[in-house]
């Protein structure tokens, strides 16, 4: 499989996110590749929640996010200048909101988060395997 890599500045207002969020969906599905849309959909809503954390948390200095795909898995990161951890806490059940990493983990093959000189880096990750390939809609027909 062929390696494909996306890096975008992010602008970290709530239009900003939604900006982000189109582009990097645009974005990887525009690499063509043969990946099942159940995996698609998951990492366009994996991208869009650390997305939006960066955005909601990190209210200073620059965001950038980005994805790889290679052929071991696709990696989304987002980076931002703020040194608060991300921790998943059980929300209220009325609450509209706080349930971003609750998704991220369960949709995730690996997540988690890099400390960095001036931030960190959130980032999930989804492995490759026979599973994550578009099973053929039909097969050749059998010369005999």
């Amino acid at each position: 499989m062929q390696a494909h890599q996306i890096r975008i500045p992010v602008c970290g207002t709530p239009a900003g996110a939604t900006s982000a969020r189109r582009e990097i969906a645009e974005g990887i599905r525009a690499w063509g590749t043969s990946l099942r849309p159940e995996l698609l959909d998951a990492a366009e809503l994996v991208a869009s929640e650390l997305i939006t954390n960066a955005v909601r948390h990190a209210h200073d200095g620059p965001i950038t996010a980005g994805v790889d795909l290679d052929g071991q898995a696709l990696r989304i990161a987002v980076i931002d200048t703020s040194a608060d951890i991300p921790e998943i806490a059980l929300p209220d059940s009325d609450a509209e909101d706080g349930r971003g990493l609750f998704l991220v983990a369960a949709l995730a093959d690996r997540y988690g988060f890099d400390p960095l000189p001036s931030g960190k880096r959130c980032w999930a990750e989804f492995e490759f395997s026979t599973s994550l390939l578009p099973t053929p809609t039909h097969r050749p027909s059998q010369r005999s």
